[in-house]
């Protein structure tokens, strides 16, 4: 697609200015943005920047949730040739402090006082941070510092400027081409400094073309923006396809109210990483428990044929002319409810990816009626690699090369990925850039797979973390991590997993226990708690965890490859890892170095054969106070399974 973003713009406003391009829940109405006065907004706010004096090939920080004057503001950046960067409106100032550095940002554009605050904060360690434009005015009425205004304060300078030139907009658009620089995304910096990925509007363009050529979108699709825009998965399917196909895209009214947005919405194209997933379900799982009888046995019987027929009926095989029929009794009783109350009911196309999803969860969805599919990519590649087709949606592949990718598998194992959509470069960082991009355009992924008989991709771990078990009885033995974290999170109750083995003689975990999930268990046995470390360190826990592992151990016995990876021993945490005290990044990944470090007690007693260990954690809380929370937690021994030859 060779084009650019704001000229897109221009043309959705042209050929249907009337037609809705953003709503916006605003006191629990909806409000619409057409495409006219969407190009109208982004106008206004690039005259003002210029006023402001913002250069073409500068960077412009947007911090803030999804909200239509926010996207307006990305767009006017790119109109006059400006490269915005948008940074995770829930990270502490701390964590801004590197991206506003390197990439010498002089504008930021904010969405409340929390953000405003947040960058004053911090503006000591920014000195060439001159501008911060906040969009929400509560709050900052009293706010007299230096180069602080608000938006609307700038669309009047923008607007009495347009009035004077009414041709410079458009001139300015006409300047930017295809090849040159877009945007820039911050990596979550899980081993060191995030590094700023650099894109050009061709090459998030081209790959959100090719994602909406794969899956037939229209500009009648309906979407749900919710996800952090800092994250290249939600700017793709909320920002790049949006422009891309002209649908409509829906910001809901706050986090709190996403649930039921999405039901007044009913997107009928859909994203969320496989946490989202496991917690619909969950909450679904927790109201049929407390359900009477009738209710709880009608479900579990609808339930038993949907899993029998659904995805079998979702991938056009043939199915029993009985099964049909009361899939079809199901569909009415049960499973269209159920996707209504899910927010569902409309959805055509819903994808899942950033970890694994388990086979149970992905059955679970298809099976009621939802086209659940997976997709690989990553911020590199402007997120398109691999998708799932319609009716070739499985739970252990990420689906097959789409238009214009090609890849290739090292000898190592790694994945290589060829495509319009990778990356320029790493900003300010030649070496990192050399190090992903070889001479001849491959992209080292970092990640260990292999395509299948069938054409799709598989993925194990990520390369650097495959490991070997060293001594004992499984010594030299494959260990992949991740692997066993994410069929561990697999269950309910388990939130987070952190995997060790590497270079030992077993595989040991830490594990995260779903509060809510855990808690309704609790509750239904009447077995009290005074929050979550007291109610992770009940026995009745640990044996509920306990059986969760030696399922988990039995699947891996029969895997000819991972037998190995199998657990001996685990512990269950005594506070949730968290992204605000390092242990996790902002897109909710597990920094294992970390941890290893900050829990080395705790690692040490798990191979030392100790049955507990008291642990002391400084925490932060969301107010920036610090505090500790200690207990004496635990470890347990679990019960691991001789490997399972394959049949000759």
């Amino acid at each position: 697609m060779q084009t650019t973003f704001p000229r897109l713009l221009l043309k959705h406003a042209a050929e249907r200015p009337g037609a809705a391009a953003m709503r916006e829940k605003e006191y629990g109405i909806w409000q619409a943005h057409s495409w006219a006065g969407m190009a109208q907004l982004v106008e206004r706010i690039a005259c003002g920047l210029h006023e402001a004096g913002l250069q073409r090939g500068e960077h412009m920080v947007i911090i803030g949730a999804n909200r239509p004057r926010l996207y307006a503001t990305m767009l006017a950046a790119q109109s006059l040739g400006a490269i915005p960067i948008p940074l995770y409106q829930d990270a502490v100032g701390a964590e801004c402090v590197y991206p506003i550095n390197n990439a010498d940002v002089r504008f930021a554009l904010v969405e409340d006082q929390e953000q405003v605050d947040k960058l004053l904060e911090i503006r000591g360690q920014c000195p060439q941070l001159g501008q911060v434009i906040y969009d929400d005015p509560r709050g900052l009425r009293n706010y007299a510092e230096a180069g602080l205004q608000s938006l609307d304060a700038l669309l009047e300078k923008g607007e009495a400027f347009a009035a004077k030139q009414p041709g410079f907009f458009k001139a300015e658009v006409e300047k930017a081409g295809p090849h040159d620089v877009a945007a820039m995304f911050f990596t979550s910096g899980t081993t060191g400094n995030p590094k700023g990925v650099v894109h050009t509007h061709n090459t998030l363009l081209d790959r959100a073309k090719a994602g909406a050529d794969f899956d037939k979108l229209t500009s009648g699709e309906e979407v749900l923006a919710y996800l952090p825009p800092a994250w290249v998965g939600q700017n793709i399917f909320s920002y790049a396809q949006w422009l891309a196909c002209g649908y409509v895209v829906n910001c809901p009214e706050s986090a709190s109210t996403v649930t039921i947005d999405q039901k007044e919405v009913g997107p009928t194209y859909y994203f969320a990483p496989p946490r989202i997933f496991e917690s619909l379900l969950t909450t679904v799982m927790i109201r049929m428990e407390d359900a009477g009888r009738i209710k709880r046995g009608l479900f579990n019987y609808f339930m038993g044929v949907a899993q029998r027929a659904g995805p079998a009926l979702m991938d056009g095989k043939p199915v029993a002319a009985m099964d049909r029929l009361l899939y079809a009794l199901g569909s009415v009783m049960v499973y269209g409810p159920l996707r209504n109350t899910l927010g569902f009911s409309r959805v055509r196309v819903a994808y899942t990816a950033g970890e694994a999803i388990g086979p149970d969860l992905f059955t679970f969805y298809r099976s009621i009626g939802i086209n659940l599919k997976q997709l690989y990519g990553s911020t590199e590649t402007a997120v398109f690699v691999c998708l799932q087709p319609d009716n070739e949606a499985r739970a252990d592949t990420v689906g097959v090369p789409i238009s214009g990718v090609q890849i290739k598998v090292a000898d190592n194992g790694e994945i290589l990925v060829k495509s319009a959509g990778l990356l320029k470069e790493y900003y300010k960082n030649p070496a990192a850039t050399a190090e992903v991009l070889s001479a001849d355009g491959w992209y080292h992924t970092s990640d260990a797979g292999f395509i299948d008989a069938s054409g799709h991709l598989k993925i194990i771990d990520r390369v650097k973390d495959v490991g070997r078990i060293k001594g004992g009885a499984n010594d030299g033995a494959m260990f992949a991590p991740k692997y066993v974290e994410n069929k561990l999170k697999f269950f309910p109750h388990i939130k987070e997993v952190v995997a060790y083995g590497d270079g030992r003689e077993k595989v040991c975990v830490m594990i995260n226990i779903d509060f809510d999930a855990v808690g309704n268990w609790a509750e239904r046995r009447n077995l009290p708690y005074a929050g979550y470390t007291d109610l992770a360190q009940k026995p009745e826990v640990y044996q509920l965890i306990k059986e969760c592992v030696e399922k988990v151990n039995a699947d891996l016995s029969v895997d000819a490859l991972l037998a190995g990876s199998q657990v001996s021993r685990f512990l269950v945490l005594h506070k949730e890892l968290d992204a605000d005290d390092g242990e996790l990044t902002r897109t909710n990944k597990v920094r294992r170095g970390f941890i290893a470090e900050k829990y080395q007690p705790l690692i040490d007693a798990l191979y030392g054969g100790k049955t507990e260990q008291f642990i002391e954690t400084v925490v932060k809380f969301e107010d920036g106070r610090s505090g500790s929370v200690s207990a004496t937690l635990k470890i347990d021994d679990t019960k691991t399974f001789a490997p399972v030859k394959a049949a000759a």
